[in-house]
């Protein structure tokens, strides 16, 4: 059963920075892809963004320029660095990994159980 441990969040002023953590069980290397996704209060979740296996990057809209995504292969790790942050950004985190070529379409296989994201302005 593969396992994903996300943290990293907490508490962070507008304008500022953090870093979230995606700790996997077993290797990176047996994935297609991995994201992270966000789910603010009373809104649907929303892929924040993707890292796939072939080391390529994909971002929504509201955070390209200021989020990125990047890998650890030795440590299993996938990170997301926010930059910038704003207001809108406050949310729970999820971190989700899939084997499957077709994720987009039915989804991701892994998921970790979140890490709360709180701004302040």
């Amino acid at each position: 059963q593969v396992q994903l441990v996300d943290s990293g969040g907490g508490l962070v002023q507008a304008g500022g920075s953090l870093r979230l953590s995606c700790v996997a069980s077993r290797s990176i290397f047996s994935f297609n892809v991995m994201g992270w996704y966000r789910q603010a209060p009373g809104k649907q979740r929303e892929l924040v963004g993707t890292f796939t296996s072939g080391g390529s990057t994909s971002y929504a809209e509201a955070v390209k320029g200021r989020f990125t995504i990047s890998l650890d292969n030795a440590k299993n790790t996938l990170y997301l660095q926010m930059n910038t942050v704003k207001p809108e950004d406050a949310a729970v985190y999820y971190c989700a990994a899939s084997r499957q070529s077709n994720w987009s379409l039915y989804g991701m296989d892994y998921w970790g159980k979140g890490t709360l994201v709180t701004v302040s302005s």
